[in-house]
């Protein structure tokens, strides 16, 4: 985090703490659980007599102006721990003290999403003997920092939304409310962001997924489960035709395994001690076995390198499937595309030796560079790291040897990267490949991520060249991660816009008359034995209202056709976003489109 940026988040973090104390002095009975900075701003979860609502927020964000205008301090103090129990019992804020018991005893708390920064946390401190709390005013919070020096330094602020929220997470906890701030250095600072806002809701991919008709959702079907219609269809497997494209030219092979599986196979693996409440079990009525709908692919794609003897020279041993999984996430988490039950993965799992790992990285960033370059979304990547902390597995030389591995492929391929201890899954580093959508939102997509830990569960092994058995380095990777989340950020990038190439429906004839029929027909057919994705309207509506029902499904081409087309064997070419092209001969045109479509233009 550079300069600027830890300003900022000073600010943010010092605007949560001058919303609560100006919810403090509107509601003087209020409990508070915690407030940390988020992207753009800050949220504070609270428990009220009275929920708010819209109408409250003037009055909220008018007591918030006036904290601000009078520059209070904001001060750290240290306090022992006893003593800060015994401050926020006697001022009935048991949210607090719940946390500051989870830091007496355990050093840490189990607070869902929440840094540790943001809990008055100390790193590398045995048993928590002291914790900083901040001072607005008559307001204390528990915090460890950092904060403005006053509040008069707090930038420009908005109060942006209002939900619910569960204490810690739990659904069978206390219901607190959770207000949301915006919170920017200027007024065109914020006025950039609401731009930004209002141009991600006309590109909500849950709106232009029923605008294009690209998927649906049934409750007869059930939540976070989504009906794919043939447009949506297309272009699912448009995408996951190039991912598996540049991943066959690399090597890989493709397998199948079944969507079931005995309960041992994630025991083993150790999936089901970490994700077993997410895991969907199915009950089979001629054996006693527990099934379970598989959430992920290793655990089998492994039973396949397992299934014959392997050696040094056979490595590395390259599987590829694309497949759904399944996961039991909650009803609340459920959101259009971007967090679903039925998760359909572009997976792949490369079986190498460690002195194969630079050489497989190096392919899995190539193959990353040239599909997201394909797409117009640029790249960063974190390297995400293990820390000095315990919960790690595998071999520490080999975790520090695969970390600078990542290091030194990021740099000799040129990637914008940043580096991040205490990222890394328990069982590797990896690189999460962060994309860059139209709006400057970063998603995170593609990642290569070494396991150290899986291959030795299951007993894995190859023949070295001294004829000794050794273990064998997974490296799992996913192109475009979940189709689904793909296809959420997809949409939004595009706005529906899509590239010709993986359009749905690339052009649309659009005869004036019945009178060039016969014409519109043979251009449809032609198109249509070229492969060309085409649709002939010649609908009993007018002209206009063709033309716009076809631009209202973002077709990239209509061709409109008269008699003077007819005649003369042109076509009137519209072009998405462009508008008239002119007249050209269908010969033209089929060579423009087929250029486009086998360059994968933007």
């Amino acid at each position: 985090m550079n300069e600027h940026d830890e300003q900022l988040h000073a600010m943010r973090h010092s605007m949560a703490h001058i919303m609560a104390a100006a919810l403090k002095m509107l509601y003087p009975a209020a409990q508070f659980g915690v407030g940390p900075v988020i992207e753009h701003g800050y949220y504070y979860d609270v428990k009220l007599d009275q929920p708010l609502s819209d109408k409250d927020l003037p009055q909220l964000k008018k007591a918030m102006h006036k904290i601000i205008s009078a520059n209070l301090p904001i001060e750290r103090e240290e306090w022992a721990i006893e003593e800060a129990i015994t401050y926020f019992q006697d001022n009935n804020q048991p949210y607090k003290v719940e946390l500051l018991q989870d830091l007496q005893q355990h050093g840490t708390t189990s607070v869902k999403d929440i840094p540790k920064d943001d809990l008055g946390i100390q790193e590398d401190v045995e048993k928590i003997t002291t914790v900083s709390v901040y001072k607005i005013g008559e307001f204390v919070d528990l915090c460890r920092g950092p904060h403005l020096e006053s509040t008069g330094q707090a930038g420009v602020f908005k109060l942006d939304k209002l939900a619910g929220a569960y204490w810690r997470g739990d659904e069978k906890r206390d219901q607190l409310q959770r207000i949301y701030g915006l919170a920017f250095e200027s007024e065109a600072d914020l006025s950039d962001h609401l731009t930004l806002v209002a141009e991600a809701i006309k590109r909500d991919h849950r709106k232009l997924g029923k605008e294009l008709d690209l998927f649906t959702f049934s409750e007869q079907v059930g939540s976070g489960l989504p009906l794919f219609t043939p447009r949506g269809t297309y272009l699912r497997e448009l995408l996951n035709d190039y991912s598996q494209h540049l991943r066959l030219d690399e090597g890989f092979e493709k397998v199948w395994v079944p969507h079931l599986t005995k309960k041992n196979l994630y025991e083993t693996s150790g999936h089901w001690d970490k994700f077993g409440g997410e895991l969907l079990l199915v009950t089979s009525q001629e054996t006693s076995d527990e099934l379970i709908l598989k959430p992920m692919n290793c655990p089998h794609h492994q039973q396949i390198f397992a299934s014959q003897p392997r050696s040094y020279r056979d490595l590395p041993i390259k599987y590829m499937e694309t497949t759904t999984v399944y996961r039991d996430e909650k009803s609340g988490e459920l959101n259009g595309l971007s967090r679903v039950r039925s998760i359909t993965q572009d997976d792949s799992h490369t079986f190498c030796t460690p002195d194969q790992i630079e050489d497989v990285l190096r392919m899995l960033t190539r193959i990353t560079k040239e599909f997201y370059a394909t797409l117009g979304m640029t790249l960063r990547a974190r390297l995400s790291y293990r820390d000095d902390t315990d919960g790690y597995l595998g071999d520490p030389e080999l975790w520090e040897r695969a970390q600078s591995t990542l290091r030194k492929v990021a740099e000799s391929e040129d990637l914008d990267f940043y580096e991040v201890p205490g990222e890394a899954a328990f069982y590797g580093p990896k690189i999460d490949f962060m994309a860059r959508d139209a709006l400057g939102r970063e998603h995170q997509l593609a990642t290569p991520q070494l396991d150290f830990v899986q291959p030795a569960r299951f007993g894995l092994t190859y023949t070295d060249s001294d004829g000794s058995a050794q273990t064998p380095v997974m490296i799992h990777f996913a192109l475009l991660g979940s189709i689904e989340r793909f296809l959420s950020v997809f949409i939004e990038h595009t706005a529906g816009h899509f590239p010709v190439w993986v359009a749905p429906e690339q052009v649309r004839v659009v005869p004036v008359s019945e009178k060039v029929a016969e014409y519109a027909e043979g251009v449809y057919a032609h198109l249509k034995k070229l492969g060309v994705r085409v649709r002939l309207d010649n609908s009993n509506e007018s002209l206009g209202k063709r033309i716009r029902a076809a631009e209202m499904f973002k077709v990239p081409y209509i061709l409109v056709l008269g008699e003077r087309e007819a005649e003369s064997g042109q076509v009137a070419v519209r072009q998405a976003k462009v508008g008239d092209q002119g007249a050209i001969t269908l010969d033209t045109f089929v060579e423009k489109i087929t250029t486009e479509i086998n360059s994968r233009s933007v």
